[in-house]
């Protein structure tokens, strides 16, 4: 109990090693769910320099198993940050130029409050007494963030899949802080496909003995088989049928016929096994529950009578919305809904769909077009904002 106890604290739920904002019962987070979280924290990562107009500052907004660590080393797993061939002194986001921040979602398990944080009224994790938090939860949070280095607006919000998800809802509820916007890979609300995917997930965390109705740290287990199903599951919707017949076919894994059992005959297999066991040394269970939650109730529109043009009325905002073509989990007709509703915005949107057999997971490739797209419009954004080079 001592040692799984140990290594919840070395997946940083309480004291990360990125920076934490605090917040007391004078700044309570008013959530959807209609309660308020007090206290809670928010941990997060900055690259580069403030500028003396605060009007430099980038926010990036990570996807559902992301982090804080956009451009530094993962101290939970050792590897490079998930978008550091994006950002970084003289790369496509330029952290010699630019002032980039990103946050750890509040639900997640890298130091925001999260279902592994410590419940200050128990002493013990808050587990599923952590109300539901949505992505306008999220975003609520990260704009204390950005109100803490008194930036009044962002130079750019961006982001792909749930990250994409909580750039639009930046741009939604908070256009007059937001000069430009990058949704990448995402959608103004989640797909029925989408939510049943998430939900088999959830169902395997769930059937997992080790569960226990979500206190599994006070029982001292973790349920490592279900979440690490729910990651396989998950992981086959982030790739293409195109990029698993190239990269795996029906290859054999180590073995010259088949085995006529149930071991990891096949390559496809036994990369599926190994996802989900080095996902669960560095994810919370019951945060998976809580981030596909929140993806599951994002709908931009239903907060505008179910017109989603409305979701962006008198915008000045300017956008710039990239798909991918063999991406089945945010197809490109979710992007282009998109774009039609700005352009009945009157909204300034540009929109560019990129040729790709990688699937969803493109956007944190290095998919040289993406780079394009990106570098073309932060360079025109901060041309129209007067940002020197």
């Amino acid at each position: 109990m001592v040692a799984l106890r140990t290594k919840r604290t070395n997946n940083e739920a309480d004291q990360p090693s990125s920076r934490v904002l605090r917040f007391g019962a004078d700044k309570p987070l008013k959530l959807d769910a209609g309660t308020l979280l007090s206290p809670f924290q928010i941990a997060y990562k900055t690259y580069g320099t403030l500028n003396d107009a605060r009007s430099n500052a980038i926010l990036v907004c990570h996807a559902l198993t992301g982090d804080q660590h956009v451009a530094s080393t993962n101290p939970v797993t050792g590897k490079p940050g998930w978008w550091e061939v994006l950002i970084g002194p003289g790369k496509i986001i330029d952290t010699s130029r630019f002032f980039v921040i990103c946050s750890n979602v509040i639900g997640g398990c890298l130091g925001s409050t999260g279902p592994a944080s410590t419940n200050p009224a128990t002493g013990k994790p808050y587990g599923l007494d952590l109300p539901i938090i949505t992505i306008r939860d999220m975003v609520r949070a990260q704009l204390m963030l950005v109100d803490h280095f008194g930036i009044e607006k962002l130079f750019s919000v961006l982001g792909g899949s749930m990250g994409g998800m909580q750039v639009l809802q930046w741009a939604s509820s908070y256009p007059e802080r937001v000069f430009s916007a990058l949704p990448i890979a995402t959608g103004a609300r989640h797909s029925s496909q989408n939510i049943a995917f998430h939900e088999v997930g959830r169902q395997a965390v769930m059937a997992d003995p080790d569960w226990h109705g979500g206190k599994y740290f006070e029982q001292g287990k973790r349920p490592e088989k279900g979440l690490a199903v729910a990651r396989m599951a998950a992981h086959i919707t982030y790739l293409s049928e195109a990029a698993l017949h190239r990269k795996f076919g029906r290859n054999l894994q180590d073995r010259e016929a088949l085995t006529f059992g149930f071991d990891a005959d096949f390559q496809i297999e036994s990369y599926l096994r190994h996802q989900g066991m080095t996902f669960v040394d560095r994810f919370d269970a019951n945060s998976y529950l809580y981030m596909t939650r929140a993806m599951d109730y994002f709908d931009l529109a239903a907060d505008h009578g179910g017109r989603l043009a409305d979701a962006f009325a008198g915008t000045k905002t300017r956008f710039c919305l990239v798909s991918f073509t063999s991406d089945w989990l945010f197809p490109t007709e979710e992007s282009r809904s998109v774009v039609h509703a700005l352009n009945a915005a009157g909204a300034s949107v540009s929109f560019v769909e990129i040729e790709t057999d990688r699937g969803h997971d493109a956007f944190l490739l290095d998919e040289p077009e993406l780079f394009a797209a990106i570098n073309g419009f932060i360079a025109s954004a901060a041309r129209a904002r007067e940002l020197s080079a």
